[in-house]
């Protein structure tokens, strides 16, 4: 019998909470499965099956248990056995040619959608039923975008009825969704209550022209996809200037230890990645000698485990700087909160064509607002608003992360 305790996410960790099994009672699972997620206050974890058998549970969904306690066990005598499948009865070739088969229930034919509804999503039991009652998507409903056995069943019940209007459909029953919050939660809401009680933060903005990252991108793309395997974001170029203007600007880079201001040498960039288990900021060390192929490799790692629930700790701890992406969501500005220790983050914002000034002229380009929210005990004024200056002086001459940041006419005259 073997026993599978709860694994320590990190130092100062006591207990967990079981998030999810992935098996069931008495399941039999194989070697090195995946039967469990457990979640803490810093990460979420997944519990694997050292060896395979017949599983135990011995601690329910959201129960808090305390680390190395016995989530289950494992009966390792039943392990190799397969799981039973359903039965297959041979027919004689005699009886395969009798009147008989007719009899047969016809196959179900495959589910027909039109062009307006081709990208709502099934789940696997509602597709099923669909297929058992003749349904196409059409028949269901318009304009979900996952139809779930609930669902079908409704259809199927007032199948052939005439649809109700507006005036005889009955009225929505009013119901609250009350569901605990989980650890990771709670402990990022005390995070981000204790940063604005214990922080004299503050926000500053700046706007850029993003036609030269955007032209580049464009012309370069399907070289830099067939060279380094990976297509190549907006994510990569804020990465690689915030790194170079950390350096210009190095008490951005800084933080608060008591009554000292610690400043590394170094830009370690934590990346807020959104994750069905929420926000999490994995970190991209060393990114001041990292290109963008090698940024954008890294991020998109971190990101997969992340979303995956398979991030460690150590992979989201220890960044000096943050970068949030609001504009992804369509955001079009806003004030994002500190990272702590850490005592600044960068927002990137939502592109939107605008009318702009150049030369003397209106002309309309992609713009894009960032904030920098920073912790005025730390950064000063001039070092805030220098950092975003910087970050539009590269972002808006893309060549200059060439040249960390200098002008190349002032390097090549030596001025």
């Amino acid at each position: 019998m073997l026993e599978i305790k709860i694994p320590s996410p990190g130092e100062s960790i006591s207990e967990v909470e079981i998030a999810n099994w992935f098996v069931a009672d008495g399941d039999l699972v194989e070697k090195d499965q995946e039967i469990a997620e457990i979640e803490s206050d810093k990460a979420t974890l997944t519990l694997i099956a050292d060896e395979g058998g017949k599983i135990s549970i011995k601690a329910n969904e959201g129960d808090t248990v305390p680390v190395g306690s016995v989530a289950c066990t494992i009966d390792t005598s039943f392990a190799g056995e397969a799981k039973p499948d359903s039965p297959k009865i041979e027919t004689p070739k005699e009886e395969k040619e009798s009147p008989k088969q007719e009899a047969k229930a016809p196959e179900t034919a495959p589910i027909k959608t039109s062009d307006e509804f081709k990208d709502v999503k099934i789940s696997p039991v509602a597709k099923k039923l669909m297929e058992e009652n003749q349904l196409s998507v059409d028949d269901v409903i318009a304009g979900l975008h996952r139809l779930s056995k609930k669902d079908i069943e409704q259809v199927v019940e007032n199948k052939g009825q005439a649809p109700a209007t507006l005036a005889q459909a009955e009225p929505v029953e009013r119901q609250i969704d009350r569901k605990k919050m989980s650890n990771l939660r709670k402990k990022l809401s005390a995070r981000l209550v204790s940063v604005k009680n214990e922080t004299a933060m503050l926000t500053t903005f700046n706007e850029l022209d993003m036609t030269a990252v955007m032209q580049l991108r464009k012309k370069y793309q399907k070289q830099f996809v067939e060279t380094h395997d990976i297509k190549l974001g907006f994510m990569s170029f804020f990465t690689k200037a915030v790194s170079i203007a950390l350096k210009a600007h190095p008490a951005v880079n800084s933080m608060m230890d008591g009554d000292e201001i610690i400043t590394p040498n170094y830009m370690d960039v934590a990346i807020a990645v959104q994750t069905p288990k929420g926000l999490m900021v994995p970190v991209i060390r060393d990114t001041q000698n990292l290109g963008l192929a090698d940024i954008e490799k890294e991020l998109m790692r971190l990101a997969n485990k992340a979303r995956t629930g398979k991030i460690s700790l150590d992979e989201m701890t220890g960044g000096t700087f943050t970068i949030t992406n609001g504009g992804v969501f369509g955001s079009l500005l806003s004030t994002p909160i500190i990272n702590p220790p850490q005592s600044g983050i960068l927002g990137m914002h939502n592109i939107v064509q605008r009318p702009i000034a150049v030369n003397g002229k209106v002309e309309i380009r992609p713009m894009m607002y960032i904030a920098l929210s920073y912790d005025h005990r730390v950064i000063d004024g001039k070092d805030s608003v220098g950092f975003l200056v910087k970050i539009k002086e590269l972002i808006e001459n893309p060549h200059r992360m060439i040249t960390m940041g200098q002008d190349p006419d002032s390097l090549l005259l030596e001025i």
